[in-house]
């Protein structure tokens, strides 16, 4: 009956996911006969079937990694369980996508499939130049990629970079759908990326619990049950915050809970009501009793349930895939009379940029500010683990991490976010605090030696936090990269590279690209600042006067890059910042060159700031080694000083 009951799990997960699109589909009439030309019952029906199988295998993959790489000990028979688990997940996901390929060309395409070389074309076509097609074929190969690695391989190392591969995967997933055709586009996609990948995280996790039951004792099933509920509250949190945000979007209006869309995203948030009660009751009562026979049976059945209702919602989130929001969904380029900065980026002009506006002026980038609340909540909660064992932390760190966190809240989501795309300057303003000021302070909070002493450590030979923070921090790749000379080679060529290559256009006109603009010079700024003025530990820190040295040039290179902007005569993507139609603030090219002064001028101020950091980190250390040659010649009776004129009266006779 046991073994019974662990089976069932996996396919009660399948069945009611599939039992829930049929029924949202039923009430969103997201699989209705089109009124013009329909494709046919198995393309209309086929596609959110076959959303549901991409979603299951994406969960079993990336949960399953996720867990593997977290909570199970590499070599255990539950850890290559769950390697087991991710590649048959890859598999289906694989398939899966090749299928959702294939169907959305068929609701195009409309005519039966072909053998002859005219259809083949026209797929492939479909497969590389339409945005929809390009999507589901690059979904594809990451999966084939991943189903290749997750069979062959087995190290922990390779499957985190799998994991992490996978989870990037499912971002052009994210740009389609509702939230390629919305004017909150970048909110949306965003909010869509982060709710799947943390329903992953949270789903295919639950499934490795059950299939690896039997491969664990009582008390290492608890301890995994612990390091997977932590994991299951992070993505309530986040699959919770995120479908508002969605929901938001679309649904508009609490009236319009009662359309068909409302009504079936009321019975998603139900669903995930229970799998929050579900796992409040897991974390409070069932962890603690695993093992117990009198308690096996409720056990089981609470997971069961809580596949159940996993099942419901993944169901329910693929019927309101294809079903109509009561919001129109038109984007404001294709208005019948859109401004020129509706046209370019989706939204209208902001208001006319002043002092009070610097502060007034947000707008919600989701994932930042999610980064920003989980970092200050866990740096907090270490400080106080400390202090209740007695241990002291000092306080200025604390404030220096918030002040941080706090800045790059502003950056990504106050006035430099909303302006950004209007104006060079704000983008300059924006990228100068994002990696000049905010690494300073982060890496004087020393973040890795507050997680070093307040994470416990582990002693079953699995990773966890403190484990993987500090194997990153003692890689053969953290050591390049923390390389005086390399770590300033990022910080000063990557500018050039940025703004005088395609990527700069890439990371103004498409939210992805922007996301990877804030995470690399954030991470560029981090580097270069611990190198030079870091708490934390790094393979090999340069001796003082080759950090001055280092930092000289660097702001010699920095502040010729903002004179070459300064002096440009011509205007960086002319067709984007000269053409938004602005009626306020300076003219484009003017603009540009105050984003010049902005980079020169305000860029600089921290580094001076570096600069008087490194030169007193100086002092103190000649301080410190005085004080040490002082005690030592206390201990030996000066026998250094001896030695030495020894060796002095030695060369004279000489």
């Amino acid at each position: 009956m046991r073994r019974l009951a662990w089976v069932t799990g996996p396919a009660l997960l399948l069945l009611a996911a599939l039992a829930a699109v049929l029924v949202a589909l039923a009430v969103g009439g997201g699989a209705a006969p089109l009124p013009l030309v329909d494709p046919g019952a198995v393309v209309r029906y086929g596609i959110p079937i076959a959303t549901v199988l991409v979603d299951l295998g994406a969960a079993a993959t990336i949960g399953s990694l996720v867990l593997a790489c977290f909570a199970l000990t590499p070599g255990s028979k539950a850890y290559d369980r769950a390697a087991d688990i991710a590649a048959a997940g890859a598999g289906v996901w694989t398939v899966a996508s090749a299928a959702m390929a294939f169907l959305l060309f068929q609701s195009l395409h409309i005519t039966a499939p072909t053998l002859d070389d005219g259809y083949g074309q026209q797929l492939g076509t479909f497969l590389t130049d339409v945005p929809v097609g390009r999507a589901w074929l690059t979904v594809t190969l990451v999966a084939a990629a991943a189903t290749a690695v997750c069979f062959a391989v087995r190290n922990v190392t390779a499957l985190a970079l799998v994991a992490a591969g996978s989870a990037l995967g499912l971002l052009p997933v994210a740009q389609q759908g509702h939230a390629g055709s919305t004017a909150d586009h970048d909110l949306a996609v965003s909010a869509i990326w982060l709710h799947m990948l943390f329903a992953c995280v949270w789903v295919g996790g639950l499934l490795v619990v059950v299939v690896a039951r039997r491969t664990l004792d009582g008390g290492r099933m608890r301890a995994v049950l612990a390091r997977y509920s932590t994991l299951a509250l992070v993505s309530f949190i986040v699959v919770a915050v995120s479908g508002y945000a969605s929901a938001a979007i679309r649904v508009g209006e609490l009236a319009n809970l009662g359309s068909p869309y409302g009504l079936i995203v009321l019975g998603k948030v139900t669903a995930l009501l229970a799998l929050g009660v579900f796992g409040a009751v897991q974390r409070r009562r069932v962890i603690a009793r695993v093992g117990d026979r009198a308690s096996a049976w409720w056990f089981r059945a609470l997971v069961l349930g809580e596949l159940a209702f996993m099942g419901i919602a993944t169901g329910l989130a693929a019927g309101l895939a294809r079903t109509a929001p009561p919001v129109d969904e038109v984007p404001a380029d294709q208005l019948s009379d859109p401004s020129p900065a509706a046209y370019l980026t989706g939204r209208d002009l902001p208001p006319e940029l002043d002092g009070l506006r610097y502060l007034t002026e947000w707008r919600l980038e989701i994932v930042w500010a999610l980064v920003v609340a989980f970092g200050a909540f866990f740096y907090l909660a270490g400080v106080r683990r400390l202090r209740r064992r007695g241990d002291r932390w000092p306080w200025h760190r604390t404030v220096l991490w918030l002040l941080g966190l706090a800045a790059l809240a502003w950056v990504t989501n106050g006035a430099p976010g909303v302006y950004e795309q209007f104006l060079f300057s704000a983008h300059m303003l924006g990228h100068m605090v994002l990696t000049m000021a905010i690494p300073i302070v982060l890496v004087l909070a020393a973040p890795v030696t507050l997680a070093a002493r307040a994470i416990h450590r582990r002693d079953d030979g699995s990773r966890g936090p403190r484990e993987w923070i500090l194997w990153a921090v003692q890689s053969p790749v953290a050591a390049v990269l923390t390389n005086p000379f390399v770590a300033a080679t990022l910080f000063a060529v990557s500018l050039w590279v940025f703004y005088y290559t395609a990527i700069f256009r890439w990371a103004v006109t498409d939210h992805v690209g922007h996301l990877w603009m804030v995470a690399h010079f954030l991470i560029t700024g981090y580097l270069f600042a611990l190198v030079l003025v870091g708490v934390d530990p790094v393979r090999k820190r340069p001796p003082h006067a080759l950090r001055l040295l280092l930092l000289l040039a660097t702001m010699a290179f920095h502040a010729f890059f903002g004179l070459a902007i300064m002096s440009d005569q011509g205007l960086m993507l002319a067709d984007w910042f000269g053409a938004m139609g602005r009626t306020w603030g300076l003219p484009p090219l003017e603009d540009q060159r105050w984003g010049g002064g902005i980079a020169w001028s305000v860029g600089e101020i921290p580094t001076v700031i570096l600069a008087i950091v490194v030169a007193v980190q100086w002092s103190r250390s000649d301080d410190r080694e005085a004080k040490r040659r002082d005690r030592a010649a206390d201990r030996d009776g000066e026998a250094e000083l001896a030695a030495y004129n020894a060796m002095l009266s030695k060369r004279a006779r000489r």
